[in-house]
């Protein structure tokens, strides 16, 4: 069986949940910066007008299916996905995993001061954690050489990135290079949501592969963002008939 798929030029691996966090563990072991990037339908239709991305996806050293959506589609594909990993799951797993141990994390993104906020609570959640550093994701390019810096003097082993899409990942590929760190992680706005800015779907939505109406209901402005998932789904249907 094929460790990845293809949705719509994007590349998938094939894993669960438990293997994402132990592939990320074995990735903060070795000798360099590995990507995990966790695209979700909205992402895939951004790179079909967005090349730049779309090779930056390709080039993730982990790509998880963030989004029911992926799931469905790789069904349709006869390729089937063994289960959604959302960002925000694999954050708090990996987080849960680190406590006590002497890896560290930094966080970057979010609003100013939302950051601190979700770094205090992330340790407040898991005692023995080590958070050496937090930068909110409004810099500007005149700002960012001093966050480079600090992260080269802090050398966190998980650097977490929250800048939204396809900021964050083209941030992290332009740098990946050169960041002492062992994996960089493009997370949205999970950030916000560890901070408790944004409260995530109950449980019961989650499992059922509804968080996206769960969403829908508490910002009905996201209606434009929701239309993508049809969109894409129906590219994949069309592909699929090739």
């Amino acid at each position: 069986m094929k460790e990845r798929i293809t949705v719509l030029g994007i590349p998938f691996d094939r894993i669960t949940m438990d293997q994402t966090v132990d592939r990320i563990l074995q990735f903060m072991k070795g000798d360099r910066c590995r990507t995990v990037y966790t695209p979700n339908p909205e992402f895939v239709m951004a790179a079909k007008s967005d090349q730049d991305f779309t090779e930056v996806l390709q080039c993730g050293d982990l790509v998880i299916p963030d989004g029911v959506g992926i799931v469905i589609a790789s069904k349709i594909q006869k390729q089937p996905l063994p289960e959604r990993v959302a960002g925000y799951d694999t954050v708090q797993n990996v987080l849960e995993k680190l406590k006590d141990t002497s890896y560290t994390v930094y966080f970057l993104g979010a609003a100013p001061g939302v950051a601190e906020e979700a770094a205090t609570k992330m340790k407040e959640k898991y005692p023995g954690l080590q958070v050496v550093g937090t930068y909110h994701g409004y810099f500007t390019e005149e700002e960012e050489p001093a966050i480079l810096q600090e992260i080269h003097q802090l050398k966190p082993d998980l650097l977490l990135v929250g800048l939204g899409f396809p900021r964050q990942e083209k941030w992290i590929a332009a740098h990946q290079s050169t960041l002492p760190v062992k994996v960089c992680m493009g997370i949205g706005g999970s950030i916000d949501g560890m901070a408790g800015k944004v409260k995530r779907a109950p449980v019961f939505f989650q499992k059922i592969g509804l968080e996206w109406l769960y969403r829908l209901v508490r910002q009905p402005s996201r209606w434009k963002r929701m239309l993508q998932l049809p969109l894409f789904l129906w590219y994949v249907l069309m592909e699929n008939k090739k």
